[in-house]
């Protein structure tokens, strides 16, 4: 995805330059909360950028498959909401992200690191399950949302 978002850049750095930096940084805050909106999404949905499903939740352990003593919701019912995935806009950036202690959990999942489970728990790695990411459809988000923007709607 990186190529997209550098031809982006590219396709949209000379109509930015036009704007004053109250524009820009008022069209980077909707750019940035429709983005986070759309991360919000397809972390409800369960879905890498890519499109293919989160890998599965690991099956709990004998002691602990009992019915009722863990519940098997969706992945990431918390994470996902306002007050932990932030959008930023200023007139020179608009930027999604996991702010405070949520951040390094999202981290281990993203990037598919090992953690502790417990503090003096076992290690476990942990599947990779791409929270943030860049798809075509939030790329054309962006060129509309721009569009709109120097059209005056």
């Amino acid at each position: 995805m990186s190529e997209d978002l550098q031809q982006l850049e590219t396709w949209a750095a000379p109509l930015l330059r036009q704007l004053q930096p109250a524009q820009r940084n008022k069209l980077s805050r909707s750019v940035g909360t429709a983005l986070r909106r759309s991360q919000q999404k397809r972390i409800t949905t369960q879905r890498n950028p890519d499109g293919t499903a989160y890998a599965p939740r690991r099956p709990a352990a004998p002691a602990r498959a009992k019915a009722g003593r863990i519940k098997r919701k969706a992945m990431f019912g918390r994470i996902k909401q306002a007050k932990h995935l932030r959008a930023r806009g200023t007139a020179r950036e608009a930027t999604v992200g996991f702010l405070g202690r949520v951040s390094r959990i999202a981290r281990i999942h993203q990037e598919g690191r090992s953690d502790r489970v417990a503090p003096d728990g076992p290690r476990i790695t942990y599947a990779r399950r791409e929270l943030l990411g860049f798809t075509a459809a939030d790329e054309q988000l962006v060129r509309d949302l721009l569009m709109d923007h120097l059209t005056g709607q």
